[in-house]
């Protein structure tokens, strides 16, 4: 890849699917060598009316790569593709 690709994670404090992709994130990141922002969907007005229900969310610019569980496959074809 060249670069760090920046992904966000939109996602709320007392969400337990929110935690769990977190600390799924975190040993993929390393791995991929992708950074990970977190951004919390209560703090946001525009974020929380789109993705209220549907956090975690996990974004790549616009791009969704996935909500509610970390689709692992998913994520690692992408930033391959985008390279």
């Amino acid at each position: 890849m060249s670069g760090r690709p920046q992904l966000t994670l939109v996602s709320r404090s007392y969400c337990h699917l929110c935690a769990e992709m977190e600390v799924a994130l975190g040993a993929l990141a390393e791995e991929l060598q992708f950074a990970v922002e977190m951004v919390d969907v209560d703090a946001d007005p525009r974020l929380l009316a789109h993705y209220d229900e549907w956090v975690p969310v996990l974004l790549h610019g616009q791009t969704e790569l996935c909500h509610y569980r970390l689709e692992v496959s998913k994520v690692r074809d992408y930033l391959s593709r985008i390279g």
